[in-house]
């Protein structure tokens, strides 16, 4: 099949099942119509198991449909069946339609065991790669209406182990390697390999050999293979004089051509575009195994199939030094670019596509569909973060197969009409980007090039006729320079532009070169905070709110989850609340962005989509892929009140202070092991009255024994009696005297104590500064006076075991992950963020001996286990069911102290509520 007959069956698919489905009846056919008429599977009948036999708990089951070759389970709904609710199975349990697929693979033979399941109830396919770590949250969505556009993401039903859209990653990836190949052969022959001029022109020469191969395989120079033909009649030595040439002749119009130039150059079509204009680039001699490698390798490779949007990227990255002396190539995958504009403006624009689908009066549907196609055509994109224009590039593919769906409505039994007309309206020119390394501009260029010609022969196949597609059009808009110095109107004006997107760099305040440190010097007057240790990215936050005020431009950023968190929360976004006027309409919360590259970049990221002029546009917030439509977004990406919690130095409620532990500044020297506070006993008895049990926040939840030297209030005359320990106070003093840091050096003068010491005269509750965020509860504990806490702890003196139950409960849980910093994903706990904000609740007297009761309960419940450690017990796999039971007796006791419905609330909604109290507090606070 080609894909023109694909794209209109699956047209035709769609048109069937479109509002109808029942389970038992259309099963079958809605599945043989899919993969013997869209996908193109033969023998449907003898490659589909359906109703296959599985044994659950003795019980014959049935699986809906299954597919052998490409290890598929499919479980079918009908159509008013909602995917995500649970349905009562015989035994009298409740699944979802996931967790009855998962029952039916985990009772499978070895052998037969899926890789894939799908989900389907005729308006939307849920797809789970089960090779993934969370299957049943990280799954792909196709509905049913994007079945023209999306169907070859289902080609992993007929493949054997492809991956969805691994067919263009791989190709794409190919072609990068080989472009590596050359790159480092043709390196070798420039006289200076470091002369940052030469290594500009050889990225220009690879560009132009990867476009004159894509070119003579994609139809552009007209014949298969000409470029090919034409370098291989030369020897080696010839190869340089005829690129030249050649690269002259494809910047030339054929009616300024010399009338004598030989037949195979003059062949080649007139390009333009700037590709080759430039003809003082540095080309070296070529070898014979560079020719081989050209011409084999690089000419035998299909480049056609290439996609735009990946290779760019792995193109610019291939030939990027900095890159390369990593180890790999590194590009936004496709599904994540779609996962910023999607909701940006591509879902608006496929439902609008849709209705005007389903207008009855063809003389309507016709006109609205050119009206659409004319609004498609209106829309300006500005990536200010371009990179290899991969957002770009992207976007413009989506727009153009929208308007290829428009087109096929209104010149529906027209097609005699336009044989002399191109009715392609969406062009590369809509598409804007600034980017500050000169080559990946060239790149993004080239990218978007290939693909308005990879569009354009869509076109083609379903107008059934010919387009020009040379000369390539002259577009400058995507500009080299840096973003945050540029004034962006000079490369857009703000009354030109629809939307801004992309992804700046991510860099952390003390990770900043000075340069970055000096470009947010110069955009201060936007923000006073702008530098103010906050991550690099705001930058580009705080421009695009300026750009956009007063206008109805809406923007969407990947950036570091960091944003979102902490004391950022505040630093980035009370200022565009305040001086900007912004909301946020649509955000995804923290997730990971995985680069698709051989070396992976796993970054937890989070996408904000905002703008400021007033919208009546739903907003929805998505977590791990789930899509909720909400009232509000606030800074933390919560359904909440707009808050921001800042810096506070003492609590906001009247409880005990907090602080961290005592900090040792030591380079070791009062820090034991117990190998090595034996050895010191050994050798030294009296040295024992000054050694003490320490723990720091690791040492706190292993419960690893470690052991300090501590000298507060130490009699000098039992010191001086222990050389062993007066050597290591020498040592802690010269380290600190070679401190870099003033403070340090004058802790110099007191080098028998901890540079800061905070010791408890009673016993304490700690919480550890950094925990995982695979635990529910963050393991706190009552820890005794007798332990020197370090500080990766923070310390409740003089607490009470009714604090302990409210900190330990489901409710400061809940305050603690909406409010605190993160540590790549694990919780960085706050004294002045995140315990001194937290509203405290104000409970009756039966109330609160409740929650010491049950807070009693929680270390009654450890008690049963001594042997286990803290990671143990709050192990989200190996909790002990008495320790989860006393947990949830906790946060049902705080709950009520709240006045929180136990039924009704969830963490949101519960966090939520938190954060009206916290306004009302802050209000009382300032007043």
């Amino acid at each position: 099949m080609t894909s023109q007959e694909q794209r209109e069956a699956a047209r035709q698919f769609y048109y069937t099942w479109n509002g109808r489905g029942d389970e038992k009846s259309d099963c079958q056919s809605f599945w043989v119509n899919l993969l013997s008429d869209v996908l193109g599977m033969e023998d449907v009948a003898n490659r589909v198991v359906f109703e296959k036999r599985v044994i659950v708990d003795g019980q014959t089951k049935y699986i809906d449909a299954y597919i052998p070759e490409s290890r598929v389970l499919i479980e079918q709904k009908s159509l008013t069946k909602d995917l995500d609710k649970e349905e009562p199975q015989s035994g009298g349990i409740y699944l979802t339609p996931y967790q009855q697929a998962k029952r039916y693979y985990d009772n499978l033979p070895f052998d037969e065991i899926p890789r894939w399941i799908v989900l389907s109830n005729f308006s939307q396919f849920r797809i789970h790669d089960m090779n993934t770590k969370q299957p049943e949250k990280e799954y792909i969505s196709i509905d049913l209406k994007d079945i023209q556009s999306e169907y070859t993401r289902l080609n992993f039903l007929i493949k054997e182990k492809e991956k969805i859209d691994t067919q263009e990653v791989e190709i794409s990836v190919q072609a990068g390697n080989i472009v590596g190949l050359i790159y480092d052969a043709l390196l070798e022959q420039y006289a200076d390999k470091t002369d940052p001029e030469s290594l500009k022109s050889l990225n220009k020469l690879c560009v132009r050999l990867v476009f004159c191969m894509y070119a003579e395989d994609s139809g552009l120079f007209g014949e298969h293979l000409m470029f090919r033909d034409y370098m291989s009649q030369y020897e080696a030595k010839s190869w340089r004089k005829a690129l030249i040439d050649l690269f002259k002749t494809l910047n030339t119009r054929q009616d300024d051509r010399n009338k004598y130039l030989e037949d195979d150059l003059a062949a080649f079509p007139y390009v333009n575009g700037g590709l080759f204009a430039e003809e003082d680039i540095e080309i070296p001699r070529f070898t014979d195994s560079i020719v081989t490698l050209i011409l084999e390798k690089g000419c035998g490779f299909d480049w056609s199939k290439i996609s735009p949007t990946i290779f760019g990227a792995v193109f610019e990255s291939t030939l990027n030094p900095e890159t390369r002396r990593s180890g790999g190539m590194h590009y936004t995958s496709i599904e994540n670019i779609h996962k910023v504009i999607d909701p940006l403006f591509l879902d608006d624009l496929k439902n609008e596509l849709e209705e005007i689908k389903q207008i009855g009066v063809t003389k309507q549907r016709k006109a609205r569909a050119k009206k659409f196609q004319d609004k498609l055509a209106s829309l300006s994109f500005l990536d200010p973060a371009a990179g290899s224009g991969n957002f770009l590039t992207e976007s413009y593919l989506s727009l153009r197969r929208l308007e290829n769906e428009a087109i096929m409505i209104y010149e529906e039994g027209q097609m005699s009409f336009i044989e002399a007309i191109n009715p392609i309206k969406v062009s590369i020119g809509q598409f804007y980007g600034i980017e500050i390394n000169d080559f990946a501009v060239t790149v993004a260029t080239t990218a978007l090039w290939i693909a308005e010609h990879q569009m354009m022969k869509e076109t083609e196949d379903i107008l059934h006729m010919d387009l020009d597609f040379l000369p390539l059009k002259s577009y400058a808009n995507i500009v080299e320079g840096n973003a945050i110095r540029i004034d962006w109107e000079t490369v857009v004006p703000k009354n030109k532009l629809n939307y801004i997107m992309g992804n700046p760099p991510f860099v952390g305040y003390a990770m900043q070169s000075k340069e970055q440190k000096s470009d947010l010097e110069l955009i201060s007057h936007l923000s006073p905070l702008i530098g103010k240790n906050i991550d690099y990215v705001s930058a580009w936050y705080f421009k695009a709110a300026n750009y956009i005020k007063g206008t109805p431009i809406r923007v969407a950023f990947v950036s570091t989850n960091s944003i979102t968190q902490g004391e950022q929360v505040a630093g980035v976004w009370k200022p565009m609340y305040e001086t900007y006027d912004i909301h946020i309409d649509f955000a995804h919360r923290t997730f990971r962005w995985d680069s698709e590259a051989s070396i992976k970049a796993h970054v937890h990221c989070v996408i904000v989509g905002f703008s400021s002029s007033p919208s009546n546009n739903k907003k929805y917030l998505f977590t791990q892929g789930e899509k909720q439509e909400v009232e509000n977004i606030n800074p933390y990406l919560l359904n909440a009140p707009v808050v921001f919690v800042e810096r506070r130095s003492e609590p906001i409620c009247d409880v005990p202070k907090i602080y961290r532990g005592s900090q040792p500044t030591d380079d070791g020297n009062f820090i034991l092991t117990e190998d090595e506070k034996n050895t010191l006993i050994k050798a030294e008895p009296a040295a024992k009255q000054f050694i003490r049990p320490f723990m720091m926040g690791k040492d706190f939840i292993d419960r690893k024994p470690r052991y300090c030297i501590w000298l507060v209030g130490a009699n000098p005359s039992a010191l001086n009696k222990c050389p062993l320990i007066k050597k290591r106070v020498e040592n802690v003093r010269n380290f600190r005297l070679n401190s870099k840091k003033a403070a340090t050096r004058i802790k110099a003068d007191t080098p028998t104590l901890f540079d800061e010491v905070h010791d408890c005269k009673t016993d304490y509750v700690a919480i550890p500064v950094v925990s995982s965020e695979n635990r529910r509860y963050i393991p706190i504990d009552y820890l005794s006076k007798e332990i020197i806490a370090g500080n990766k702890l923070f310390v409740l003196s003089g607490s009470e075991i009714y604090h302990f139950g409210i900190l330990t409960s489901n409710i400061h849980m809940s305050w603690m992950r909406a409010v605190c910093g993160r540590l790549k994903s694990d919780y960085s706990y706050s004294n002045t963020i995140v315990y001194n904000n937290f509203p405290w609740p104000t409970p009756t007297e039966s109330q609160k001996a409740k929650i010491e009761q049950t807070a009693q309960g929680i270390l009654d419940a450890r008690a049963l286990f001594p042997d286990c450690s803290l990671a143990d017990l709050y192990d989200p796999l190996t909790m002990p069911k008495e320790l989860r039971k006393a947990h949830e007796a906790n946060d049902l006791a705080v709950m009520k102290a709240y006045g929180f419905s136990v039924k009704d609330t969830s963490e949101e909604i519960c966090v939520a509520k938190l954060m009206e109290m916290y306004q009302e507090l802050t209000k009382r606070s300032n007043s």
